[in-house]
């Protein structure tokens, strides 16, 4: 299971890739945003961090809006997986980039036959938010489990499922035993993960320790 970093953060970004925890990156207009950056200077500094894919959005609504903005945000680098959100013109936009060897992930998946239509224009990444899921009641986690089931039965449909919208350690913890292939998750969270009472209170009493051994 990979781990892609849901930021654009480039400190962040340096910082979690020399703990080994950014196999790749997503990001979105609201994530760039918050830079106060270029989107293009943004991408370009994460590529020169990241080699693994990175996942920039497009803002087009056409799909030859789409492919015309994808093929200009590629040149910036060969690891850069363009983005697109789930709808008509994108799976048409998905098709004609696989067609052109473009990697592409389909974002805002939230049904299983939403993954089914991703994954047959073409997909390298399906999208699934559990987040937004769970905010109107309905189980995130269930979803994932649907599409990987589907997916397995597959083996001919060359994509990868990344969960994304992860709002809690629990979250990653559904997702890994789901057999998910990528999830997306926020700095926050990991910093969530990294920490324990019990592990705070362990390190807490080894130093103690350690004082009356070496003293």
């Amino acid at each position: 299971m990979k781990i892609f970093l849901d930021t654009a953060d480039t400190t962040i970004i340096q910082e979690m890739k020399e703990m080994g925890l950014a196999d790749g990156i997503t990001t979105n207009p609201t994530l760039i945003a918050k830079t106060g950056r270029k989107f293009d200077e943004v991408i370009k500094d994460i590529c020169a961090i990241i080699d693994g894919p990175i996942n920039a959005e497009v803002t087009a609504t056409t799909a030859e809006g789409i492919l015309e903005e994808a093929r200009e945000i590629r040149q910036w680098g060969e690891q850069i997986v363009i983005k697109i959100p789930m709808n008509r013109e994108g799976l048409r936009a998905v098709w004609r980039l696989s067609e052109e060897g473009i990697p592409t992930t389909v974002t805002l998946i939230f049904s299983v036959p939403q993954a089914i239509l991703a994954a047959k224009a073409g997909a390298r990444y399906l999208c699934p938010f559990v987040g937004r899921l769970d905010d109107i009641a309905s189980e995130g986690t269930n979803l994932l489990y649907d599409i990987t089931t589907v997916l397995n039965q597959y083996p001919e449909w060359d994509c990868e499922v990344m969960a994304a919208s992860i709002r809690h350690p629990l979250h990653v913890v559904d997702a890994a035993r789901a057999g998910v292939d990528v999830i997306t998750i926020p700095p926050k969270v990991i910093d969530q993960m990294l920490l324990h009472p019990l592990t705070d209170r362990g390190i807490e009493q080894f130093l103690k320790d350690a004082k009356l051994c070496y003293s």
